[in-house]
């Protein structure tokens, strides 16, 4: 029988039967009254039923017309959360959810943002800040930029982008300042840098002071409360600008940045073609940096 019955007599019964007028089931539909008038009757032909009773110039419906409507209220509903469904499915594939350092992020990534939106690939990246284990499934993230100083798990994947570079920098007018500002966002990032001769002279012989993040430690050196350590990544428009200045030559600390991912990488076209801008940009910054 469902064969017969034409979806769009169906959609006007049911807004007939919501506000009980043809007049207003009309111009809800932006149709005419005598449209909706005969999708209703050939309805009702269709059926053999009679699915209103018209009482003067009220319309309500019958009981067989109650039954059609709740099942129309019900089929309606599923196929609108559906089509949200398939919107949701849709823009998902035209976007990727990066989650990224902060600082990294803030300093490096969302600069350059502009230049890969301007390359024109059909998808955009959603950016989420955030460091340390990724939950891919709980935050709905799609790939992940993070340095390789913890285990990430053997189910994730990952690519590297770039050797991490480091330099100690202090202000240019308040070199006289002797406190060393420390990052503690990055687990055992002290002893680390105590492998190497140019930093632990310096980490030895001076006071610290820790802060929560690498973002912190910069503004705390630009405002002139000490020197710090950090990523040459996380300074290039300082360091251009000659706000900054390097007490040693950046060097590579035997760490890396990777993205990281749920499925293969190379699975996936839009997270290929990320992956390869990012290795390109982090090359291109290389270049003003190193000697």
């Amino acid at each position: 029988m469902f064969e017969r019955l034409s979806l769009n007599s169906l959609k006007f019964f049911y807004f007939v039967g919501k506000y009980g007028s043809v007049t207003i089931a009309a111009q809800k539909l932006f149709v005419t009254q005598s449209a909706v008038s005969k999708q209703i009757y050939n309805l009702e032909e269709s059926l053999g039923l009679c699915l209103f009773e018209r009482k003067n110039k009220t319309l309500n419906l019958s009981t067989q017309g109650i039954l059609l409507f709740n099942c129309c209220h019900k089929m309606f509903a599923d196929l609108d959360d559906c089509l949200s469904q398939l919107k949701t499915q849709d823009n998902q594939n035209e976007r990727l959810i990066l989650s990224c350092e902060p600082t990294l992020a803030i300093k490096w990534l969302i600069p350059r943002l502009i230049k890969f939106k301007k390359l024109g690939h059909p998808f955009e990246i959603v950016l989420l800040t955030s460091g340390g284990k990724v939950n891919f499934e709980q935050h709905n993230i799609d790939i992940a930029i993070r340095r390789n100083d913890f285990y990430w798990g053997e189910h994730i994947f990952s690519e590297k982008i770039a050797d991490e570079y480091i330099c100690i920098i202090q202000n240019q007018q308040h070199s006289q300042n002797q406190d060393l500002l420390i990052s503690t966002s990055r687990p055992h990032f002290k002893k680390h840098l105590k492998q190497f001769k140019a930093t632990r002279t310096i980490l030895d012989s001076r006071p610290h002071i820790e802060l929560e993040h690498f973002y912190l430690c910069l503004e705390g050196c630009l405002a002139g409360l000490g020197s710090t350590i950090i990523s040459m990544y996380m300074i290039e428009k300082e360091l251009e600008s000659q706000l900054l200045k390097t007490l040693i030559s950046p060097f590579k600390d035997s760490s890396a940045y990777y993205l990281l991912s749920q499925q293969c990488i190379f699975d996936d076209a839009k997270k290929v073609i990320f992956l390869q801008w990012l290795q390109d940009e982090m090359q291109i910054s290389q270049l003003h940096f190193l000697p």
